[in-house]
């Protein structure tokens, strides 16, 4: 279990990595940091869809998905299960998982400014 538990934090930091030398190069390219993070965004889902199939059953599979992508981008993640369930061809569930999913977000997000200006 420390092994897994190390292999997720040596991915999770690489990753963490990756994700803010993309948002350096946006910055340096004249990005928005919206742009930097919409291409940290498909990057990441599109390295996470190469590692589920590469990674698959093997021993690189939790610093590869959990960690190095968890790292990048967690969108990557929420992508993944949201694929999942229209590969099962649960689209209302799809559907609804990703809507809740970034609302919730969102107003998350809202809450948490509210919170600090009320009590910082």
């Amino acid at each position: 279990m420390i092994k897994e538990f190390f292999s997720v934090a040596v991915g999770g930091a690489l990753g963490s990595m990756i994700r803010y030398s993309i948002s350096m190069l946006g910055a340096y390219l004249g990005w928005s940091s919206v742009g930097a993070t919409f291409a940290s965004n498909v990057m990441g889902s599109m390295l996470m869809g190469f590692l589920l199939t590469v990674c698959a059953n093997n021993s690189l599979f939790l610093f590869a998905t959990v960690g190095l992508c968890g790292g990048f981008t967690t969108f990557s993640t929420f992508s993944a299960q949201t694929l999942t369930y229209l590969q099962g061809g649960q689209y209302l569930w799809a559907l609804g998982y990703a809507l809740f999913s970034v609302v919730t977000c969102v107003v998350a997000v809202a809450v948490g400014i509210y919170l600090a200006k009320v009590f910082a």
